[in-house]
């Protein structure tokens, strides 16, 4: 009976999970963050290679 009384009393996996949740989230906006800015490094490379192919010049 006391065994069963100290696991019902032991908190240490639900912190370990917090934790883990925790990381999770961190993850998915450090994942979103970096796909934000490749689209626009992707979309400003794009407009150095059209300025840089062609004959005019790009002010902006």
């Amino acid at each position: 009976m006391q065994t069963l009384r100290r696991f019902l009393k032991d908190e240490s996996g639900a912190t370990a999970i917090e934790y883990g949740l925790i990381a999770a989230l961190i993850a998915v906006v450090v994942i979103g963050a970096i796909k934000a800015l490749g689209t626009n490094l992707e979309t400003t490379f794009d407009k150095i290679a059209d300025c840089l192919g062609s004959s005019a010049s790009c002010s902006s």
